[in-house]
């Protein structure tokens, strides 16, 4: 018992000294400079849902991102996703191409499962799944990024 009280305040001062390292309290969100041409709002809608919150500049910033550790995870997993695939700045190449799109949707390995946990939005049926892939491919298609 007494190891695990020492355990507990132990955990709790490392939290609280956690708390003066800036990183992770950066949440902004830039201008959006061009988004996706959307095939339907329905595609538009499920991206938002299970995409936006990483790849975009429309990222809602929930509290408990203000809170190391969690903060920490939360700023780079969005500052990942912004580079590799940001549908606010569709003006630019994205990193990610097409094909990796589609396979990490088939592969149900995006969102990440510690995302949709906590957000139900997210958790997308496998018919939603198909729909989202076939309306990224025909945006995508009929509006490339870079141009």
């Amino acid at each position: 018992m007494r190891f695990l009280f020492r355990l507990v305040v132990l955990l709790a001062i490392v939290v609280v000294v956690a708390q003066v390292i800036p990183y992770g309290r950066d949440h902004s969100n830039p201008k959006t400079a061009q988004e996706i041409k959307w095939n339907t709002p329905e595609t538009r809608a499920l991206a938002q849902g299970a995409c936006f919150a990483c790849h975009s500049n429309l990222t809602d910033w929930p509290w408990y991102t203000n809170i190391a550790p969690i903060s920490w995870l939360t700023q780079h997993d969005v500052d990942d996703g912004r580079a590799k695939l940001n549908f606010s700045e569709w003006q630019r190449p994205q990193e990610a191409n097409l094909e990796e799109v589609v396979d990490v949707l088939r592969n149900d390995e995006m969102p990440p499962r510690q995302y949709k946990l906590i957000h139900s939005e997210a958790r997308l049926s496998d018919v939603q799944r198909q729909q989202l892939e076939r309306g990224i491919v025909a945006s995508w298609t009929k509006d490339p990024p870079g141009k």
